[in-house]
């Protein structure tokens, strides 16, 4: 499982879990969790990212509509998941 580091916005680091990706309309977007165990919490973060950059840049979905929407696929691909 691969971990990542995400810089919020008060700009400390926190340490993510990469559960899944996946892509919709252009957009990448990663499931993480902020554990390795069973009981963890669960995000939806996508690439905000522009091509020329050498690195991603994940932001955390906040938008209702589109997290809903993004949840529904990963609860697709992943049937053991509750995104809420």
């Amino acid at each position: 499982m691969e971990k990542i580091k995400f810089i919020s916005e008060d700009g400390s680091e926190v340490d993510f879990f990469v559960e899944e990706q996946t892509m919709v309309n252009g957009t990448s977007y990663l499931l993480v969790s902020d554990s390795d165990e069973d009981e963890a919490n669960a995000y939806i973060m996508k690439d905000v990212s522009r091509e020329s950059e050498p690195e991603a840049q994940y932001v955390m979905v906040d938008d209702d509509i589109e997290f809903d929407a993004i949840a529904g696929v990963f609860a697709q691909m992943l049937d053991d998941v509750d995104l809420r």
